[in-house]
């Protein structure tokens, strides 16, 4: 699932794209935005907050999550969509580019005055106006019983942290991701390296948390199963973990430096 900085780059890539121009065609093909049409309207902006995309045209939001599988395409006036018909959900023209979404994890139109119940409940966000490091500290610190890693992945604490961050920012603090979030020592030095990192990528197409580009070298953990800690040579193990037995993702560790 895409995560914070590339979100980012995917509403920025939309904005210069499409804004200040005024639409001339919309196709949305979801039942509940099947019959809305946007043809006439500008569109005055597309913005991101957290994993999710908003583009603010004319008084209305056209809102979605990528999730697994979904992605944006920009193409000349005249141009066919990349990708099989049938994956399109959502095509918006201007008089010279057309920006579709595919495979869209979630759509809606509403109005702008209403967004608000869409993206209302996610904590500050990492890349945007809004941030506010002691509302996400209060946030991730309210229940202190849940795991560190869990914490970072719930949307509604700070928004942009997905499952690759939440196991890399573990790793440099030295945190078991099963640790509970009130025996973390130093929880505002973990919301601040959350930020640089995410900011440390939002503006580049590979994503490094080591500061390292070279293939293979980008990651200390994640995704390293097996594989010895760049740091001491232990082998990095992958586990299980979430906020209920249905929701679980994979976590990545060293046995040595996150005891």
């Amino acid at each position: 699932m895409p995560e914070g900085d590339t979100v980012y780059r995917v509403a920025r890539e939309l904005h210069a794209a499409l804004a200040g121009e005024t639409l001339v065609a919309s196709d949305f093909r979801v039942p509940s935005a099947a019959t809305i049409s946007l043809a006439g309207e500008p569109v005055i902006e597309v913005l991101s907050r957290g994993k999710h995309i908003l583009m603010h045209i004319g008084a209305y939001t056209v809102h979605s999550h990528l999730r697994m599988e979904g992605r944006w395409r920009v193409v000349a006036a005249g141009t066919r969509l990349p990708g099989p018909e049938h994956q399109i959900r959502a095509i918006l023209t201007t008089p010279i580019r057309v920006a579709g979404g595919l495979e869209l994890g979630l759509l809606d139109v509403i109005q702008t005055s209403r967004e608000h119940e869409l993206v209302g409940h996610l904590g500050p966000d990492l890349l945007g106006p809004d941030w506010d490091a002691a509302e996400a500290i209060a946030r991730l610190t309210a229940d202190p019983s849940i795991p560190v890693s869990v914490a970072l992945l719930d949307q509604r604490n700070l928004a942009g942290v997905g499952n690759e961050f939440a196991n890399e920012l573990c790793f440099v603090r030295g945190l078991d991701p099963a640790t509970p979030i009130g025996d973390v020592a130093d929880v505002p030095a973990l919301v601040t390296l959350a930020k640089r990192m995410l900011h440390a990528n939002r503006d580049r197409s590979i994503r490094s948390t080591t500061g390292d580009l070279r293939p293979g070298r980008t990651s200390w953990v994640f995704a390293r199963e097996s594989r010895p800690c760049r740091r001491c040579g232990a082998r990095i193990v992958k586990g299980r973990l979430g906020a209920s037995a249905t929701v679980q993702r994979d976590t990545y560790r060293c046995p040595h430096c996150q005891p």
